[in-house]
């Protein structure tokens, strides 16, 4: 079973958010159709407990978007959510080796998190740089494991990461998306999307 935070629950198999966040009170105004058409339903709870716990100034709408993105909600390459809350099979970008439009980062972890032991590549739901996870990663499923392909632990780990570089000011959810992918296509896709999903 999925572990979340207090106040987020299995119930008959289905996830429950807290009910701040069902009532639209944690960011980001209550879902739009569209949202609990296409956000899987475990997922859209995450997104609401992460930023309840890390940074509630966050819209949950604009994680969401991030991770709507990033992965598809980790759906990527036919990517599943596992009962531990991994992501089956691993999500894992290309070499960033400073082709295709990428910057060249070489190798930060030994290829724990990427298989590669040349070049760091973006792993996990919300597609984490290794050397950023090592920094930023958390433990949020709470088996002893920070694990950027466990879905709990990336995406409480992105709402940590957009609180610290900014989001923590409601004025500047701009600069925290930009820090999070330099690039402004980037940040208006993302506001385009979390505007789709909340009202």
């Amino acid at each position: 079973m999925l572990k979340l935070a207090a106040g987020v629950a299995m119930l008959g198999g289905l996830m429950t958010v807290p009910l701040l966040a069902a009532a639209g009170m944690v960011g980001g105004g209550p879902p739009r159709e569209e949202a609990l058409d296409d956000i899987p339903p475990v997922y859209l709870a995450i997104y609401q407990d992460a930023v309840f716990q890390r940074c509630p100034t966050l819209p949950w709408s604009v994680l969401a978007a991030i991770g709507r993105i990033e992965s598809n909600h980790g759906r990527h390459g036919g990517g599943q959510l596992q009962v531990d809350g991994r992501v089956s099979p691993p999500i894992i970008g290309i070499p960033l080796d400073g082709t295709n439009g990428t910057a060249e980062i070489r190798d930060t972890d030994g290829g724990l998190f990427d298989g590669d032991i040349l070049y760091d590549r973006a792993v996990g739901p919300m597609q984490f740089i290794p050397s950023t996870w090592a920094t930023s990663g958390v433990d949020a499923s709470g088996d002893g494991i920070a694990d950027p392909h466990n879905a709990l632990d990336a995406i409480h780990a992105a709402a940590g990461y957009l609180c610290a570089v900014g989001a923590d000011d409601p004025t500047n959810i701009r600069g925290a998306i930009w820090s999070y992918n330099h690039s402004w296509d980037y940040v208006e896709a993302v506001l385009a999307q979390a505007a789709a999903y909340a009202l």
